[in-house]
């Protein structure tokens, strides 16, 4: 995984907190977990994942991404963990056998995928009875702060107007979501949200050279303060994503 130090490190750092949390609860008997990373990209939750002895699947549909990912599985010893598959997150059922995984990861996937609710129920078909998924997503409540905190006041307005949560032409997310809307898209899978936290809550907002690790105790500071209000839902709406680890029925 990233440093802590580190820009990706510090805005990832209470999801792993998460993660491990959760790799030892469904791994009880100390046997690797199958590991379904849909949209995984270049590995930066894989590799770690392989270096911990998990068996992963990466399924992502740039080819860029997952030539990445395969060198990064060579530079770390972790190619015989690692299996990568070109395919979207709806295209799961045709590549990836039904309850075959005990933990899938669908991070940063459901903004941008053409139909959430396919890309769900998809997850659902991989995932064995009792499997969890860990769902990262954008926040719609927290981007209209933002961007109305920076003066991009039209984006603020578009965005709080907007049903899906887009803020239109050269918004890179095809939509956002609040809390309430990512809880009923994965209760109609048949995923019940057991954990939810915020993620970045404060670590956009803090000076650049924060996260650059310019001052190592503001770093750790920093981190502290997200962990704490990480599982208090009075600063879900200020996250910059939320994290839902739900349970498969």
């Amino acid at each position: 995984m990233a440093a802590v130090g580190s820009r990706t490190g510090v805005r990832t750092a209470v999801v792993w907190d998460y993660l491990r949390a959760t790799l030892d609860e469904l791994g009880a008997a100390g046997s690797p977990l199958r590991i379904l990373d849909a949209g995984g990209g270049s590995g930066g939750f894989a590799v770690p994942l392989a270096q911990l002895g998990h068996e992963v699947t990466v399924v992502d549909p740039s080819p860029d991404s997952l030539a990445a990912l395969e060198r990064r599985a060579a530079e770390t010893g972790t190619q015989p963990n690692i299996v990568a598959m070109q395919g979207d997150a709806a295209g799961l059922p045709a590549l990836v056998p039904a309850g075959g995984f005990d933990l899938v990861l669908c991070h940063s996937v459901l903004e941008v995928v053409d139909d959430p609710d396919e890309a769900v129920h998809a997850i659902v078909h991989a995932l064995r009875p009792g499997g969890i998924a860990s769902v990262l997503a954008a926040n719609r409540i927290a981007a209209v702060a933002a961007r109305a905190a920076s003066g991009r006041l039209g984006e603020a307005r578009r965005l709080l107007a907007d049903s899906t949560g887009s803020a239109g032409a050269g918004d890179p997310l095809l939509r956002r979501f609040t809390l309430d809307e990512l809880q009923l898209l994965l209760a109609s899978a048949g995923l019940h949200a057991h954990i939810v936290h915020g993620v970045r809550v404060f670590a956009d907002a803090v000076p650049p050279a924060l996260l650059d690790g310019a001052d190592p105790q503001a770093v750790e500071d920093l981190l502290a303060l997200e962990r704490a209000a990480a599982e208090r839902s009075d600063f879900f709406p200020i996250a910059t994503q939320l994290h839902l680890l739900a349970r498969h029925s």
